[in-house]
């Protein structure tokens, strides 16, 4: 026989519940894509927010999956029509986030990560700040970022002076976001990340079902 915890305990599991905005930044090299690749791994219940990008695809990468690679007048009619939550120009190519699909998704309870830099952020928490959950990683120390971009053996010297230069410039914007994660060690930093990603779900304002449900509670 299930008791009456028991079922109450079920159906606050299965409650309806608005989706979030899951921001990861970082300079390049912190570990955002890591950790993000992580997350889409081990949760079942969020995506990857596809970006539409001027660059050209990197080698494994496939358009409609990592990006929708689109050319510079394709993009800047969708920025003429408002059809990005957010967009910007970094290293010479324009990024951006389709709108219509996110909205709508978030609406059926779809949880979405963004892979995004404070500039990008920000358009977001102006557009939908409810539904935006900001986390910043930062590196255990300067010469650890350099060290790991200076590893990956993908980027010229200049590209990584550039990277470095950049790296600064956005670590200086860490205190525009909610939640900010020292990246030592990359099981450590994803085990805060989800503590974080489960507290954020579990916000009242986010469990739309919750009115229904208190009110069959409280019935005679």
């Amino acid at each position: 026989m299930v008791s009456a915890s028991q079922t109450s305990h079920a159906a606050g599991d299965t409650l309806a519940r608005r989706g979030l905005m899951f921001i990861l930044s970082s300079p390049s090299g912190a570990g955002k894509t890591t950790i993000s690749r992580m997350l889409l791994e081990r949760d079942a219940h969020i995506r990857m927010s596809v970006s539409c990008t001027t660059r050209p695809p990197r080698a494994g990468e496939v358009d409609g999956s990592d990006y929708h690679f689109i050319s510079q007048t394709q993009f800047d009619k969708m920025v003429e029509a408002e059809e990005f939550l957010e967009w910007a120009t970094v290293f010479g190519h324009s990024y951006g986030t389709p709108k219509a699909q996110v909205k709508a998704g978030l609406k059926e309870g779809q949880d979405y990560i963004f892979d995004i830099d404070w500039q990008g952020t920000q358009q977001l928490y102006q557009k939908l700040e409810r539904d935006v959950v900001r986390v910043f990683l930062l590196p255990p120390s300067i010469d650890e970022l350099h060290r790991r971009l200076t590893g990956r053996g993908t980027d010229s010297p200049e590209v990584i002076a550039a990277r470095m230069e950049r790296a600064r410039s956005e670590i200086s914007h860490w205190d525009g976001y909610d939640y900010v994660v020292v990246n030592d060690d990359v099981d450590a930093c994803f085990a805060k990340v989800e503590q974080i990603l489960a507290a954020e779900r579990m916000r009242r304002a986010r469990q739309t079902g919750l009115i229904g449900f208190v009110r069959e509670l409280m019935a005679p």
